[in-house]
């Protein structure tokens, strides 16, 4: 199969959505990252995403709305759910929920459980993309299962030519970070993955804490992103580095480099060490850093407030053995 790549104007939005209609599979930008679609109540196209990732099929998918309407007809939601959907959607932002009745999204997209994650993305081109195919759309991030998350179509191209039908090329995705993930199954909601929808911003709106739900970070997820090694880079990931060792290449965090840095063979993720920039920055820099070849990535250490809970925990997950 030759995959192709459309502009992501109206033509190609209605041509994506005939596609993912027809059983095939579009790659698509979001707010967070590109996502690879399929439709959610078709079993064979979901089977074909598995493929094409290489993604194990008992990593949930989640599945991709319009409006919180749609979410409603998916899962069933108690009244934490419904605060942080009227708060946080559309966004950069997932709610795990108990499967409706008569919920669309078909079995193996959810995994054998009896939950579903549901997002509405907050991205013109990924809402057009949702409204058009007037369907959910499941839409884990388009790249091979365990490499680096792409934030560009050309990450995408690189990962998936020839495995999927259709990319819609939208620029850039503007956080890089994927979605936040709450956990609404029972009273008190659970934080099962950090985003830019931080924990702080989760307890504010909720008016009390979320609960610690690290966990659930195992080989039985009932979530996306949840394995243990994930984000995989073909270098080795040795994490809050405040030296370089010969042969390594640095992942750096703000303006000053630590003993043995060559600048030749360092990305900055910020140099004013802003985690927001870092954010959006970090999975194209982690494959522009593995593409030189290095045995090893060195990574400065990065501040574990706000948003770079999340941060770092995509990097614990890409220092995983595996």
């Amino acid at each position: 199969m030759k995959t192709r790549t459309l502009k992501a104007d109206r033509t190609g939005i209605a041509e994506a959505a005939a596609t993912l209609a027809a059983g095939k599979l579009v790659a698509f930008p979001t707010e967070t990252v590109y996502g690879l679609g399929a439709d959610a109540g078709n079993a064979e196209a979901v089977a074909r995403l598995y493929e094409a990732k290489g993604r194990p099929s008992f990593n949930p998918l989640i599945a991709h709305v319009a409006q919180i309407s749609d979410a409603e007809r998916i899962g069933v939601m108690n009244d934490a759910a419904r605060l942080l959907a009227a708060k946080f959607w559309p966004g950069p932002f997932t709610l795990v929920l108990p499967a409706s009745a008569d919920c669309p999204v078909c079995e193996l997209a959810r995994a054998g459980l009896p939950t579903v994650a549901v997002r509405v993305p907050a991205h013109e081109i990924a809402n057009a993309l949702l409204k058009a195919a007037a369907r959910p759309i499941v839409a884990p991030s388009a790249n091979r299962s365990g490499h680096v998350s792409p934030t560009q179509a050309s990450h995408v191209l690189a990962d998936l030519e020839g495995r999927i039908d259709l990319i819609l090329d939208g620029g850039a995705t503007p956080l890089g970070l994927e979605s936040t993930i709450v956990n609404c199954t029972s009273e008190r909601p659970q934080l099962l993955r950090p985003g830019s929808i931080t924990r702080a911003r989760l307890e504010s709106a909720l008016g009390s804490p979320v609960a610690d739900a690290s966990d659930t970070v195992s080989d039985t997820p009932n979530a996306p992103g949840q394995l243990a090694s994930h984000y995989a880079t073909r270098a080795r990931i040795r994490l809050d580095a405040y030296d370089v060792k010969a042969g390594e290449v640095l992942l750096a965090f703000g303006s000053d480099l630590p003993p043995g840095a060559d600048p030749a063979r360092t990305i900055n993720l910020s140099l004013s060490g802003n985690l927001i920039e870092a954010a959006a920055n970090l999975f194209a820099h982690l494959r522009a850093l593995d593409a030189l070849g290095a045995e090893t990535i060195a990574v400065a250490p990065i501040p574990s407030t706000g948003i770079g809970e999340a941060i770092r925990d995509r990097l614990v997950r890409a220092a995983a053995p595996r």
